[in-house]
């Protein structure tokens, strides 16, 4: 540890008690944004809900179906209540997550050595990013996608057989677009995850290479548990997995490539510094 760092080190200790006051005013910064956001997202949570279903009409319309006569149902009288609050819950911790994100950052940051926030702001950045990625190819392809399958399942009435319609539930639409939201969020931070690892030594491009194999196995199970069973969802989770697990090995080897640069600096400059010192030791002796 050079002695800048260990002057770092000493300029951010503090008491157990400011950590504590520190960490009391992050968790009300938090709760009061997650709280203020869960009450706008009630507020409008019909306007949302019917902005969910937008793909489902999509899925009509590619099943040949009037659009305008998509139809949800609730069978018992709290039921679409609480699907309202947890939508609200749900929007509200996905529009807070940027201010929760930042307080979280503010908190550990005091404790980071200046080159390790630097490092840590972009993948702070790219997460959220990331998720809205995620998120936005369930809303505009899986989402009808899914639902196109389970449509295509309906049976029209004849003399021969009865007439089978789907009617989903409140309640169940939005814990299957939840969950597939969820899923493809978690998914899209894996080059996040890599990327850390990576960069604090726990991780390496050629270890990820080695485990490619292992990790596409992986995929389509983790697939299987997070998604609905169907198999669209499932392999339209599986191949982005694998995708971002090829992204991960090359954002590792962008580290590993620029430790290996800060590295060759630090020994030249360090080189120099031995050498500038000499001088000095040899005219005091």
């Amino acid at each position: 540890m050079s002695v800048s760092e260990k002057d770092e080190v000493e300029q951010s200790a503090a008491p157990l008690m400011e950590h504590l006051i520190e960490l009391r005013r992050r968790l009300m910064w938090s709760i009061g944004g997650f709280f203020v956001a869960f009450l706008v997202c009630f507020f409008f949570a019909k306007q949302l809900f019917n902005l969910l279903v937008i793909p489902f009409k999509w899925a009509t319309q590619w099943a040949g179906l009037d659009p305008h006569k998509v139809e949800l149902i609730y069978t018992a009288p709290q039921e679409f209540f609480f699907t309202q609050v947890k939508l609200a819950m749900f929007g509200g911790m996905v529009i807070a997550f940027p201010l929760i994100a930042t307080q979280i950052y503010k908190f550990i940051a005091p404790g980071l050595y200046k080159n390790e926030r630097n490092a840590f702001l972009p993948f702070l950045i790219a997460s959220p990013i990331l998720f809205v990625m995620g998120a936005s190819l369930v809303y505009f392809f899986f989402t009808p996608m899914v639902m196109w399958f389970f449509l295509a399942m309906q049976q029209a009435g004849t003399d021969d057989q009865v007439q089978i319609s789907l009617l989903p539930k409140v309640s169940e639409y939005l814990s299957l677009i939840m969950t597939l939201i969820f899923s493809f969020g978690l998914v899209f931070q894996l080059p996040v995850v890599t990327s850390l690892m990576a960069r604090v030594g726990m991780l390496s491009s050629q270890a990820l290479v080695e485990k490619r194999k292992w990790a596409i196995v992986i995929a389509f199970v983790v697939a299987a548990v997070l998604t609905p069973p169907d198999p669209i969802s499932q392999i339209g989770l599986a191949i982005p997995t694998i995708l971002l697990y090829e992204v991960s090995i090359w954002s590792a080897r962008l580290i590993e490539r620029s430790k290996e640069r800060e590295r060759l600096a630090r020994e030249k400059r360090e080189a120099a510094e031995e050498v500038a010192e000499k001088p000095a030791d040899a005219s005091s002796t």
